[in-house]
């Protein structure tokens, strides 16, 4: 297995799984060389000491021949939960809608296997479904539906089981990316408004944030929605200026072993050129800074 820097990796969607007890960082993402086109291979992850050097790719799942799904893996996020890791992420097939589903494993290098088919409603055109656990410990899920069903693209909430096999009651709408003075819209009619890549942190000033990433002015844009009452129901007000503006977005954040914020993005956009890119940040005045970029 070959040591690679985050340059060598095409991922789109990197997330960063922090393993204390391992002393391991986990970094899954969607596949970049068949992300839009053809049939999906599965997932891979690469494990690092330093963040720096990265080992893979590491095979942690492959569906079955008699999978549902055959195209648009996306967007895998893994958690620890109840000494089981789960893995939740986006998939499609011809004529069914895009849905978030749950996979499983005991290890969080896999193998994974599937666990829940779908966390969203059957109908409805969704991804990049993001765990979220309440002041109560409560999980829930906060997921998109895509503009392609929608045209204004929605964000949505909704409690799931705490073994993450289904959803509990309704989902909840909790803002439309025409909301966000930053989002730019697309298509003829220049209607058609992106939501993509929800990710939800408690600031050290207890406030109740999300980053989530659209169509801006010079390309993938990633911004701060703040939620007024704390709560994941929100209501959910818009930062007036994007995060991170140039063609970069899809992000999500951890700490380090030494207890740097960091953040993690895919930069630039464009196919095939997107790579995981990881900043260190920090808080101010409830107020994301961010620092210089690993190398």
């Amino acid at each position: 297995m070959s040591k690679k820097q985050l340059g060598d990796i095409h991922f789109r969607d990197p997330y960063i799984l922090v393993d204390q007890g391992r002393k391991k960082y986990y970094l899954y993402g969607s596949t970049g060389q068949n992300v839009w086109s053809g049939k999906a291979l599965g997932f891979d992850v690469y494990e690092s000491e330093d963040l720096a050097e990265w080992e893979g790719p590491i095979p942690c799942f492959r569906p079955e021949p008699d999978f549902w799904s055959d195209h648009h893996y996306w967007a895998p996020e893994v958690y620890e939960w109840e000494s089981r890791f789960y893995m939740f992420a986006s998939f499609k097939a011809d004529g069914i809608p895009r849905v978030t589903g749950v996979l499983a494993a005991d290890q969080p290098q896999g193998p994974f296997e599937p666990w829940s088919r779908a966390l969203t409603p059957p109908d409805w055109e969704c991804l990049d479904g993001t765990l979220f656990v309440d002041n109560d410990g409560e999980p829930w899920m906060v997921f998109c539906k895509e503009w392609v069903q929608v045209q204004d693209g929605e964000m949505y909430a909704v409690r799931i089981t705490r073994d993450f096999k289904e959803a509990v009651g309704e989902p909840i709408l909790l803002f439309k990316a025409s909301d966000a003075v930053w989002s730019v819209g697309g298509g003829d009619n220049q209607q058609n408004y992106v939501t993509d890549g929800p990710f939800l942190h408690r600031m050290e000033n207890g406030e109740l944030v999300m980053m989530w990433s659209t169509t801006g002015q010079e390309g993938y844009t990633m911004g701060i929605a703040r939620s007024v009452s704390g709560q994941i129901t929100g209501p959910w007000i818009q930062d007036a200026e994007p995060l991170f503006a140039k063609d970069g977005g899809h992000g999500m954040l951890f700490r380090t072993f030494e207890g740097q914020l960091c953040l993690t993005i895919h930069a630039p956009n464009k196919h095939p050129q997107e790579r995981p890119v990881i900043f260190r940040l920090e808080e101010a005045d409830g107020q994301f800074i961010l620092l210089d970029q690993m190398e």
